[in-house]
């Protein structure tokens, strides 16, 4: 007996060391499995007591139930195993196998364990017909669940976290100081030797059976920032420290190096460029990681990743409302000061170091002229230099035309509306669209004037020729498969990203052919979230780089977007005129009261009308959040 609750206890022990999601309110609880829907989820069946302890149970126990056998019925998955089980209406979800001492209930029926589930923590009973061993990781693994599921993403790296300690390996550092995070394969950590055929990975799971993530450590998705190898105090002498990084900023206080010298990312000494936020340089790598992270977004509106490095395990994000930075552990304690990043934690709100009043703190030097910095830092980093585009004589008034307009990928028509703004008259107005909803709104919006002709793949030659001549082309194809926030994207030559060249085709057909001089314009849009690749091919193929402009400059919204084109002035700086609506609320009508200056990117998906760390709408009326 004392044999049995010693091991229980160290089962306790090991389960209580991996890493725990926050306990969540009972007014957030799931709805019972019956009312969930049928995609794959958390399996949270019940809400279960706390384990209960060894010495309580001990006392309202008999001592002929502590003595009878548990999980001896020769069916094998014994206490402390790492397994895999299936609840109806839920994919195949990682969980370990518990003495019943542990759910505080009663003991499991012949055939059945009791599991508690990675992710969530949570026990249910589960027949071994039901249960798998983790080593069966290739058949059980669900990717869509994976891709779409928080907690899923949390209970895959917690069992590879604890399978991992298991055997011996170093302790993983969890990415997972908020939700949503990305995990991707860091090179070789955790890892010994090759992919020999019949190589066995955590758990027994050979490693071939593992996604290529799986068998590897995790780290974020981007930059891998100053990779040190845990918080420490002040080394009391320069030979004791655990990694160069910290080395390096320890001379750069003793005043004995530059800080601009260094790259405040990832530490290389290999600079190329100033950092554009904050004093200190930046090396090429990270330099193309700030590109693809800067302007993107997780699903509760804040940064991705880091704000200095583009990377972090854990992040702090920022309390100010109309903010939406995040600055992980690491670079806050390293440049900062150690302890920085708990002293951040205790304060509520906590203003980030771009939003604080000062300017300096410990190392981290916030630039003055940021934002004309990174206004520059996008618009200066062409790969490829192209011919400027050919410039048109201007019209005289008097013999201006209204224009005919091909709008590709057309919404919601917005590109007549601004041209009504603008005061530009309109002939006609050709939009592909094939949005049922979007096209709706652009017919009753603009009665009835615009022409929709379908799929853009279905437009040809001599559609052009019959809807033409076109004095302007307009279009953005969807993003969904170039924007680095989607984990399953195809990029620029699959899925929705191949149309991109519909866009290419057709504009290469509206152009003027050879010895017509007549002014011919044409605008490109699309996320700024891409991979540096595929940005950089369609530069090439539109022989034009892209200029980076934010709506929050001239209007009540945070909406970074790339845009390609011809148009006069694009290259200027972005300044606001008196008619801009810059706050949220002057875009309201009466009786509706903004809660925030600005909303972050609203997009088709519902929960992006939420705003702020705490998920509220951002409008209040008849004391209603709405």
């Amino acid at each position: 007996q004392a044999e049995k609750k010693a091991k229980v206890i160290a089962v306790m022990n090991v389960v209580e060391e991996t890493p725990r999601a926050e306990p969540q309110k009972e007014e957030e609880a799931s709805p019972p499995a019956s009312q969930q829907p049928t995609d794959p989820a958390s399996p949270n069946v019940a809400t279960t007591p706390e384990p209960v302890v060894a010495d309580a149970v001990d006392k309202n126990t008999s001592k002929s139930a502590d003595d009878e056998p548990e999980y001896e019925d020769g069916r094998g998955f014994g206490i402390g195993e790492l397994v895999w089980g299936k609840l109806r209406g839920f994919s195949w979800w990682p969980g370990r196998i518990v003495s019943w001492w542990m759910t505080g209930r009663s003991r499991a029926a012949e055939g059945t364990r009791w599991v508690m589930w990675f992710g969530d923590g949570k026990f249910s009973v589960v027949c071994v017909e039901k249960l798998l061993p983790l080593s069966s990781f290739a058949s059980a693994f669900h990717q869509a669940t994976y891709n779409k599921q928080p907690m899923y993403r949390k209970a895959i790296y917690e069992v590879l976290q604890v399978s991992f300690s298991c055997k011996g390996g170093t302790r993983l550092g969890t990415p997972y100081g908020r939700s949503g995070g990305s995990l991707v394969p860091a090179g070789g950590v955790g890892r010994s030797g090759g992919e020999a055929a019949g190589e066995v990975g955590v758990s027994g799971v050979p490693v071939a059976d593992l996604p290529s993530w799986g068998s590897l450590a995790f780290v974020p998705q981007r930059g891998h920032g100053w990779g040190r190898a845990g918080a420490r105090q002040d080394p009391p002498h320069p030979d004791t420290f655990c990694s160069p990084a910290e080395r390096l900023v320890y001379e750069v206080r003793q005043k004995c190096r530059n800080i601009e010298d260094i790259c405040i990312s990832c530490g290389s000494l290999n600079v190329t460029l100033e950092h554009p936020l904050f004093i200190g340089g930046m090396c090429q790598n990270c330099k193309n990681c700030f590109l693809e992270c800067a302007y993107q977004y997780d699903d509760d509106g804040y940064q991705s990743y880091c704000t200095i490095c583009c990377g972090g395990r854990e992040v702090l994000m920022c309390g100010n409302n109309n903010c939406c930075r995040c600055f992980c552990v690491e670079c806050v304690d390293l440049l900062v000061g150690p302890g920085a990043a708990q002293a951040a934690i205790k304060e509520d709100p906590w203003n980030c170091y771009m939003c604080g009043h000062k300017g300096v703190y410990g190392l981290l030097r916030r630039r003055e002229d940021w934002p004309s910095r990174l206004q520059m830092f996008f618009a200066n980093n062409h790969d490829q230099e192209f011919d400027p585009p050919k410039v048109y004589p201007p019209v005289p008034a008097e013999k201006r035309k209204p224009i005919r307009v091909l709008s590709l990928f057309d919404g919601i028509a917005t590109g007549l509306l601004v041209l009504k703004d603008l005061g530009i008259q309109v002939d006609r107005y050709i939009a592909s669209e094939v949005c049922e909803d979007s096209i709706t709104v652009g017919m009753v919006r603009h009665q009835g004037k615009i022409m929709y002709v379908g799929d853009v793949r279905n437009v040809t030659q001599k559609h052009i020729q019959e809807w033409g001549p076109f004095d302007l082309v307009i279009g953005g194809s969807p993003c969904n498969d170039l924007s680095i926030v989607n984990p399953a994207r195809k990029g620029l030559y699959e899925g929705t990203g191949r149309l991109f060249f519909e866009f290419y085709r057709l504009l290469h057909e509206a152009r003027p052919k050879e010895g017509d001089d007549r002014p011919f314009f044409w605008l490109f849009e699309n996320v700024v979230a891409m991979g540096v690749s595929d940005k950089r091919d369609i530069s090439r193929f539109l022989e034009s780089n892209p200029v980076m402009i934010d709506a929050k400059e001239v209007s009540a919204a945070h909406r970074a977007r790339y845009f390609w084109g011809n148009l006069p002035g694009m290259n200027r700086p972005l300044a606001s005129t008196v008619n801009d609506k810059l706050e949220l609320q002057e875009c309201l009508e009466h009786g509706r009261i903004a809660k925030f200056s600005k909303v972050r990117t609203i997009t088709t998906r519902s929960n992006s009308i939420k705003q702020g760390k705490d998920q509220h709408f951002p409008v209040f009326m008849n004391e209603k959040e709405d």
